[in-house]
Formats: C-alpha cells, structure tokens, sequence
C-alpha cells in the first residue's frame, strides 16, 4: 500500500520518568495529545490510506525516531538501545515483499520478491523470486542508520521453482512456501524448500479434491500438533495473474503425518497472515479485505486480525475480533515469547499485547507487508523497495519441532 497523504495530527519528547531515559532511537507517543483534536479532517483527505503522524512533530521527526512507544510496556520490547538500519535498497522493485523466515544452521533470513506486483513485473509473465541475506553482515552494519549496499542480497535458485511464493514458515528443517499459483495451467501450492543447495523443492499440496486454490497466501506450523495451516485468498485474481476463483477464501490445515486437508475457518473478506501464539493455544488471522489489488481500496471492509482458540483436536473455535489496525492493513504477522502481537501495516511493524492494546510501533512511514524474529534481539522488516534490520530485546520463536534435528 502507498500512504496518499502523510497526517500530521505527534510525539511527546522528554525522559522516562522511573526507569532511565527514553532509547535514542525513541519517542513516546502521549496518546491524549490527538483524543480531541481541533480539526478531525474529512474521510477524502484522512482514511486507510493515510499515515497518521500525531501531534506536535513532522514526518522527519518522526522517522529520525522509529520505536514509538504508546504503552510503558514497549520499554521492555525495546530495550535500551533499539537500533533500526537500512541495509538494502532496490528502485521501485519491491525485492523485498513476505515470506520472512530465519534459517537457524547458517544464520541466514529468506524472503520473496512481490509476486503480481506492476514494478517488478511479476505475476502473469514471470515468478517472483526467493532471496536470502546473512544476519552476520546485517549485524556488523547495525550501528548506522543507512547501510544499503553492505549486505549482500542473493537470489536463491530453488529447483524446481516456487511459482509466485509468498509466504513461508520453518517446517521440519525446511521451509514451507505457498505459492499463488500463475494462470490458469499453474495452480497455487504448498512447498518444501530445503533452505541450503542444491535448494530443492517438493510439492506438498496443490489442489482441494481436485481443485486449484484460489491464490496460496500465507502459512505457519502449530508448535503444539505439528499441522500446517495456511490462509486462501483472491489476491493472484486481484492482481490480473490468477483466473476467476472457484473457492471460499478460507484457513486450511494439512496433517503431514496423513495427508488430510481440511477447512479451519472461513467467513473472511481475504485472509491473509497466519501466525499463533507460542503455546500454540491461539491462532491469529489478519483479513486484509480493505485492500483489493489493482481495484484499490474499500475503506469499510476489514483491516482487522481475528483470534481463534486453538483446540485439543487442532480445530479453531470462538472467532474474537483482536484488533482494527490503521493506517492500512494488518498483514504479515507473528508473535514473540512472551505472547505479544506483531503485525505489518500501512506505516511499519506495530505491536499489541495479548489483549490487544497497542504498545508501539517500529515507524517507516510506508508499508510493511512483513518481517520477522531471527531469534533473539534481531529483526529483518521487508517494505518493498527497503530492507531493514532492527535490534530489540524482545525474541521471537521456532518450535524445536520445525528446526533440523540436532
């Protein structure tokens, strides 16, 4: 999504009070200071689209400081000293899409190219690609603030392809990649991707009974069963490279020990992230039905992320609204140890506690369809055409289940 005007609604300046002084790298945000503001502009100029900046200082400002601390809480996420660097930049080709994964054995973070996109040309007439950076280089450039051109970004040759990948989950030592399939003839599947050469792929699921899916989206590994879910949306449609959908958009589980693949959740404009908590006891689903590709956008529909209770059976039960996000959607999303909530949006990675309280934000004043943990203290943002790496405190998390036996 690209912000269509950037609202200047701010940040309170100042020290922590009671714990030390506020990061260098953040500002916290006095959330009365925009409650009652004198001016609320109309729906044409502030919408889904707008980044909201509140009162009091200017975009620059705003992005000079990134960690915006709405909830003392967020000082634990943080740290003392959160850095955010630039460490790859790439024109108007959106190199740096989804698919965020951390490979633990060589230290090294995936992700994929926008597939449907019109700068990269990706979609109809060729496959998006699959890169990888190492976290070393990530981390020896992590003390500035620009440091694109110092880590490398490199192709990885997945053989056979993954068409059109998007998403992707640790997943008995691999990965597991969705693809959204390209035309008619090439159906979206579900991959195994060995995450070191020859880089071979293994195709684990591409039909329902016979039938394509719609447009594979995203996918993530319960640490309590094991089971693969994985989300069904209408965005290869959306994007001029799928044909007409035929199914629900609907949450799928796929059992690797018998094959079964069956239905978890539908009702959904167009789900799209998946991730659940690290007990595996909750499922989180964001719906991104506010944006519908080359159409545009419909403001009313959801930009919302849904839990579900994940049951002793692996069924999902008592759909709960989590949270509305804004400025546009919610989509890539993951937890950390502690059960927090992150999720990419219209304007950087935001984080909820588990009620769904918002804490903070890692502010890039443009979208973030994904990122994700790579381990502890270390954070890789995709935003299209910029890559960033972040240091915090907070630790992300891959059930042992997933990783390479030891």
């Amino acid at each position: 999504m690209v912000a269509s005007l950037i609202f200047l609604a701010g940040l309170a300046l100042g020290t922590r009070a009671q714990n030390g002084p506020v990061p260098d790298q953040a500002l916290v945000v006095d959330q009365k200071s925009f409650n009652a503001l004198s001016t609320v502009p109309p729906p044409s100029q502030s919408n889904v689209t707008t980044i909201f900046v509140p009162p009091g200082i200017t975009l620059d400002e705003a992005l000079a400081k990134p960690f915006h601390i709405y909830d003392d809480a967020f000082y634990d996420i943080i740290g003392s000293n959160p850095t955010l660097t630039v460490i790859a930049s790439q024109g108007i080709d959106p190199l740096y899409h989804e698919a965020v994964s951390w490979y633990p054995p060589t230290d090294e973070v995936f992700f994929v190219q926008n597939a449907g996109a019109m700068a990269a040309g990706t979609g109809l007439n060729k496959s998006s690609v699959i890169l990888k950076i190492s976290l070393a280089q990530a981390a020896a450039v992590s003390t500035q603030r620009n440091a694109s051109g110092q880590v490398n970004v490199t192709v990885v040759p997945a053989n056979p392809p993954v068409i059109n990948p998007n998403g992707a989950t640790n997943y008995r030592g691999q990965f597991a990649f969705t693809g959204e399939g390209q035309g008619n003839d090439i159906g979206p599947a579900l991959y195994a991707v060995n995450p070191v050469e020859p880089y071979n792929t293994t195709v684990l699921i591409n039909n329902y009974f016979g039938r394509q899916f719609n447009s594979l989206n995203d996918v993530s590994v319960n640490p309590n069963n094991g089971d693969v879910y994985f989300t069904d949306t209408l965005y290869g449609y959306l994007q001029d490279f799928r044909p007409s959908p035929e199914l629900p958009n609907q949450v799928y589980r796929y059992n690797p020990s018998t094959g079964a693949v069956t239905v978890v959740a539908d009702g959904f404009d167009l789900p799209n992230g998946i991730t659940f908590s690290p007990n595996g006891s909750y499922a989180y689903v964001t719906d991104t039905g506010a944006n519908i590709g080359f159409a545009g956008y419909n403001m009313t529909a959801p930009a919302s992320i849904y839990r579900f209770t994940v049951e002793q059976d692996g069924t999902f039960s008592n759909r709960k609204l989590f949270t509305y996000a804004s400025p546009g959607i919610p989509d890539g999303i993951h937890c950390d140890t502690n059960g927090n909530v992150y999720s990419g949006v219209g304007d950087g990675v935001h984080v909820w506690n588990p009620s769904g309280t918002l804490l903070g934000k890692i502010f890039l004043g443009t979208t973030s369809a994904n990122f994700n943990f790579a381990g502890k203290g270390r954070m890789v943002i995709c935003a299209e055409t910029q890559l960033y790496y972040a240091t915090l405190a907070a630790e992300g998390y891959v059930a042992a289940s997933q990783l390479p036996p030891t």
